[in-house]
């Protein structure tokens, strides 16, 4: 495999490794900002918008520029993000820190895919992508609980500056082994976001957005479920988080074959299914169960929950491709918008049920966001048919 390649996944661990860690860094950063559990995932919510807002903003300014300059500048501004928010004083410098990161992580994603195909060729344009996209799911298996461990050790501070640390690796990296004059492409804003007014695009983006809305009223809080929830000592959240990566790995590689045997809309449809299910599960757990046995029971359904959540990633990004090939370069990006508008929405909406229930009420709500996804599917589906029929 190009070694190009590695270093481009490897940075999307970094970008992507904070948006996953927090789960382990709330109740380190709420007791050191003196901020309520809630007000902390607002950090969350500012890095995701940052990310959902700036990437089709950034990649539009920095079209037209050299690749390698894109990325590793996006690597750099990163960087300072992190340091940023290590060094940060206030509540207000370390939410400004978040928004520095998201949109660089932003930008950086949307460039590394396109540079990956054009190092590997439009024939291998799958297998570059996957080995990218690879990056953030070993950010989530890894990367996560190994930045909660690390906060819990020597302090969230830490983390910042291990994540910083990684980036400021792979832009040296880069900067020394990708070409120069890698082209990119001059569209407007206005062309890369009407893309949603294609056949199918705006549908498959609400979908996405529901999901990771759902998904993330839980992840965003882990923490509060491990410590208020079950019982358990802040210290295993990390294992917690480990648990969800190890499914995610899981579900990552079962997501592609399941999507070419069955059929990617049946892959979501049984994510979505089951996603609902196991918050449920998860809400039932804390309720009904002595945190003798729900804290163990916790980390385990872990496990099947990140291959349950990870199934679905691959398989949206399938029918998106499936629904206009001629503009993957423009539906994915609008997708991963769609993903961290998703989880701006979630982290915003558990802190504030965390405000006025208990932990174990964010299973509950985070269970409604999955149906709906399955409402809108089903309804599309049957909008559709109609219009296929007139068509032949």
């Amino acid at each position: 495999m190009d070694g190009r390649l590695i270093w481009l996944a490897t940075g999307a661990f970094s970008t992507s490794m904070v948006a996953f860690v927090f789960a382990g860094l709330l109740p380190l950063i709420s007791v050191s900002a003196k901020v309520s559990i809630s007000e902390a995932g607002h950090l969350v919510t500012a890095y995701s918008l940052a990310y959902a807002i700036g990437t089709p903003i950034l990649a539009t300014l920095t079209g037209a520029a050299d690749r390698k300059r894109v990325i590793a500048g996006a690597l750099l501004l990163f960087l300072i993000g992190n340091a940023t928010a290590a060094a940060s004083n206030s509540f207000v410098m370390l939410t400004a820190a978040q928004i520095i990161m998201g949109a660089a992580a932003g930008l950086y994603a949307s460039t590394a895919q396109a540079t990956a195909v054009m190092l590997a060729g439009v024939e291998h344009r799958a297998k570059a992508v996957a080995t990218v996209v690879g990056g953030t799911t070993i950010a989530v298996a890894l990367g996560a609980p190994l930045g909660s461990l690390i906060g819990n050790i020597a302090g969230w501070r830490a983390s910042f500056l291990f994540v910083g640390l990684v980036a400021l690796l792979c832009a040296g990296a880069l900067s020394l082994r990708l070409p120069r004059g890698l082209p990119g492409v001059k569209l407007t804003l206005a062309e890369r976001v009407l893309t949603i007014a294609k056949p199918g695009v705006l549908p498959a983006l609400i979908v996405t957005y529901l999901y990771l809305t759902g998904a993330f009223v839980v992840i965003c809080y882990m923490a509060p479920l491990a410590t208020d929830g079950a019982g358990m000592p802040v210290t295993m959240v990390p294992a917690m988080m480990l648990a969800f990566g190890i499914g995610a790995v899981v579900g990552n590689y079962l997501s592609g074959r399941l999507s070419d045997r069955l059929g990617a809309t049946r892959v979501v449809v049984f994510s979505l299914t089951a996603a609902s299910t196991i918050c449920i599960i998860v809400s039932l757990i804390l309720k009904l169960l002595p945190s003798t046995i729900a804290g163990p029971l916790l980390i385990a359904v872990m496990v099947p929950w990140g291959i349950v959540g990870w199934t679905f990633p691959p398989a949206q990004a399938s029918r998106l491709v499936a629904l206009a090939p001629e503009l993957t370069n423009l539906t994915l990006p609008l997708n991963m918008s769609a993903m961290y508008f998703g989880i701006a929405s979630g982290s915003f909406l558990g802190g504030q049920v965390l405000k006025h229930a208990p932990a174990s009420e964010l299973g509950m709500v985070a269970a409604v966001f999955p149906l709906i996804a399955l409402v809108a599917l089903y309804a599309h589906a049957r909008l559709r048919k109609p219009a296929l029929a007139a068509g032949e």
